[in-house]
């Protein structure tokens, strides 16, 4: 290729990256426009955006592009200066040359030039006041086919940067474009391949590991220390007793050579430790910075899955006879650029079903006293570490009975008991393989692929997807993935002495069971969860792990749920919890039966990622081939005196069970609960002799909490701590005015703290 090729092809290159941009910006606002056509605005936005890629285009010669842009240009000129009003046909031309733009840009996509001269004549025509209200026909250029939504791409080309370039003198200068290689901020982005960007996250996530081994050395070295200061202090002794002895002048210098040295080395020993201290500060604190600066490559904003959405609903609820418009909030949420590529082909399978089977047609909607245009809302949002996605719309939701005839007509389930179940039972239906209500397979939506493989590639991410309907309002998806595949946040726990890790995502509960706790219920073991039964397993059988031969008087039980299934998985003992990075397996071992990843502890050793939902299987298939081994527990053979009950309510795990261990390792009996709301249907069902609950949670912080139980005849008169990070006095006065008894911030938090308040309201442990 000549250099001159080669310029060409950089600033073809260019070209297209500015169309793709640009085009972006006029789907956008010729969306809005359609709404409202004097926002005024959105008509100077679509119009540079039309004038900048006419510039782009003559500066690189591509005739089709200038001609296009032109008579866009013109269009939306006339509307900004008040000489045309946009009406549908308009903004549906307008829409078809921003696919012609985009094909024009794309290499092998190219319209003919007859697309071309069809495209101006069609605008002139709908530009000439006299042809205004004539009948267009058919238009010259076909309709284009549904946009497909770009896949973020893990490798990004370097683009050369261009100086602008004046356009002729009859035309004003092209603004300086911004290409897609620059962010918001203006900074360049740079050519790495995904493959790179992995092995930095991993380089980066073993040296954190590696400078957290530091530590215990330092901790190591710091005990040396100890040990040898108390090594000169007994030498100091032993020469003050050897004071009044007879000693050879030989033996008083060996002594005192001793000493000199101890004293010495004490001092080397002083001045090197405080010399790791800080080099291991310095390197975590650096490793921390690489391994997040590296984690936040891999993070794009939600956008990048969004573009061309709302155009498709658009032009699909068109196609359909249809109007609606597509509402989306939370579109800068930060998630794995992996994650967003696997979303896309969910969530268009969801919006096109969303216009097909949710949204009424506008003659549909006024007899229902609805506007006209129906609304679809995607709103995304971080919560817990996890990308939590709503995707509802304001249709007639899911026909209950339709289903119910369904499934009986499939034969999915007998007539007696299709007819008892709930709604939300019926609603998993929709869930299950080839399941449809659509008499025949369209085009349109689900092309005979139902809401299972939404599902399938939800879980796929180790997400959850769940629907919501309200009869004549419409419905909703409740979606919920890692916001990264690299980390995932667990609870670490030793099974056979080994560490095992248990994402967070699928524990509903931990808790301690006494021997009274666990029941036989049809010859198997359970213990009472929720107002239910549930069922309770060996972590040991499940990973083929010796059992404990430790005799503990509890037992360590994970509540586990994916989905409807709810298990409990005795394990030996909680380590506590961690983010882990996650370390694929060797592709040599296949799939491990019931591990997903491996990953690193801090002090470098290897724990295992369990595979939940694989688990679940594995208990099913015990307890179908009658394999599933009990749980032998000893129970106390002496009745002890009652305990005071305590009530700890915390939304992070680790401090709950920083809690709840001190309280029960001074003799309490204590429960936990996950926010205000499950403490309040705790306090209302149980009993308890205190309650100690945070500030900040979800669903009902712990002020409501405080409040509701004082205005509770049987419970107002229950002593209550609150334990929170907030220590202004404003905030200690809120609390206290709420009705609590104690205040303790958790800045200064420390064991006998916590137990000397506890017994300040309550006393000891027994009753």
């Amino acid at each position: 290729m000549t250099p001159e090729q080669m310029r060409d092809a950089s600033l073809l290159e260019l070209f297209g990256l500015e169309a793709e941009a640009q085009t972006q910006v006029l789907s956008a606002g010729l969306l809005a426009l359609e709404r409202d056509p004097t926002q005024a605005d959105q008509l100077e936005s679509c119009m540079r955006a039309a004038h900048s890629l006419k510039g782009a285009a003559r500066i690189v010669g591509v005739d089709a592009g200038v001609s296009v842009a032109h008579v866009m240009e013109d269009c939306l000129v006339s509307a900004q200066e008040g000489r045309l009003y946009l009406r549908p046909e308009h903004i549906d031309a307008l829409l078809q040359g921003t696919d012609l733009l985009m094909r024009i840009a794309t290499p092998n996509h190219a319209p003919t030039p007859a697309d071309i001269d069809g495209y101006v004549a069609l605008m002139a025509r709908l530009l000439d006041p006299l042809a205004a209200f004539a009948p267009l026909g058919t238009p010259a250029v076909p309709p284009m086919a549904e946009p497909q939504t770009p896949v973020a791409e893990p490798v990004e080309p370097v683009v050369p940067e261009v100086e602008p370039v004046s356009a002729t003198p009859t035309e004003p200068v092209s603004a300086p474009r911004k290409s897609k290689r620059t962010t918001e901020n203006g900074e360049r982005v740079l050519r790495v391949t995904a493959e790179r960007l992995n092995s930095l996250l991993d380089l980066s996530s073993k040296s954190l590991v590696e400078t957290l081994r530091l530590k215990p050395h330092l901790a190591t070295m710091q005990r040396v220390k100890r040990i040898q200061n108390n090594g000169l202090r007994a030498l100091d002794n032993l020469n003050v007793h050897l004071k009044d002895q007879d000693l050879s002048l030989e033996a008083r210098e060996a002594l005192e050579d001793a000493r000199r040295l101890l004293a010495e080395s004490q001092q080397l020993l002083v001045e090197k430790n405080a010399e790791l201290d800080e080099f291991a500060w310095q390197a975590s604190q650096r490793a921390q910075v690489l391994y997040d600066t590296a984690l936040a490559c891999r993070m794009r904003p939600f956008a990048d899955v969004l573009s061309g959405q709302a155009r498709m609903v658009r032009d699909l609820g068109r196609s359909l006879g249809k109007q609606v418009r597509l509402e989306i909030e939370g579109e800068k949420t930060q998630v794995d650029r992996d994650v967003l590529e696997k979303l896309e082909a969910p969530l268009t399978h969801l919006l096109r079903n969303a216009v097909d089977h949710g949204i009424e047609t506008p003659e549909q909607r006024r007899l229902a006293g609805k506007p006209e245009e129906g609304l679809i809302r995607l709103r995304a949002s971080h919560q817990a570490g996890l990308l939590v996605l709503e995707l509802s719309d304001d249709g007639h939701g899911v026909d209950l009975e339709k289903v119910r005839r369904s499934v009986i007509e499939r034969q999915l389930s007998p007539v007696d008991t299709a007819a008892q179940l709930s709604e939300e039972e019926l609603l998993t239906f929709l869930f299950l393989p080839g399941f449809s209500l659509r008499d025949k397979v369209t085009e349109v939506s689900g092309r005979g692929v139902g809401l299972d493989a939404v599902q399938h590639m939800v879980r796929q991410l180790r997400g959850a997807v769940v629907l919501e309907q309200t009869a004549g309002e419409g419905s909703r998806f409740h979606l919920e993935v890692p916001l990264t595949l690299s980390v995932v946040r667990s609870l670490v726990v030793e099974v056979g002495d080994e560490a095992y890790a248990f994402p967070l995502a699928h524990i509903e509960r931990m808790c301690d069971l006494e021997p009274s706790d666990i029941v036989q219920v049809e010859g198997r073991q359970h213990f009472w969860h929720e107002g239910r039964h549930v069922g309770l397993v060996a972590a040991s059988q499940l990973l083929q792990r010796p059992a404990s031969q430790h005799s503990q008087q509890t037992l360590k039980v994970v509540v586990i749920r994916e989905r409807d299934a709810v298990y409990g998985v005795a394990v030996e003992r909680f380590i506590g919890e961690r983010t882990l990075v996650v370390l694929p397996l060797d592709e040599r071992l296949g799939k491990v039966q019931d591990i997903s990843a491996g990953a690193l502890l801090d002090d470098g050793s290897v724990v295992l990622i369990v595979d939940v939902e694989d688990m679940l299987r594995s208990v099913d298939k015990l307890l179908n081939t009658g394999r599933l081994e009990r749980i032998a527990r000893q129970g106390s053979q002496a009745v002890e005196a009652a305990r005071k009950r305590i009530l700890v309510v915390d939304d992070s795990l680790t401090v709950r069970e920083l809690q709840r261990k001190l309280l029960i390792n001074r003799g309490y009996d204590v429960a936990v609960a996950v926010d205000g709301m499950d403490g309040w249907n705790a306090l209302r069902s149980e009993a308890f002799d205190l309650l100690i609950t945070d500030i900040d949670m979800p669903r009902m912080d712990g002020i409501e909490l405080v409040s509701l139980l004082r205005r509770d005849n049987r419970l107002q008169s229950l002593p209550v701590m609150v334990v929170s990070y907030k220590d202004r006095e404003e905030d200690r006065r809120r609390g206290l005015d709420a009705g609590a008894d104690y205040y303790l911030a958790k800045a200064s938090f420390h064991d006998d703290a916590l137990l000397d308040a506890v017994v300040e309201l309550i006393g000891g442990a027994r009753a």
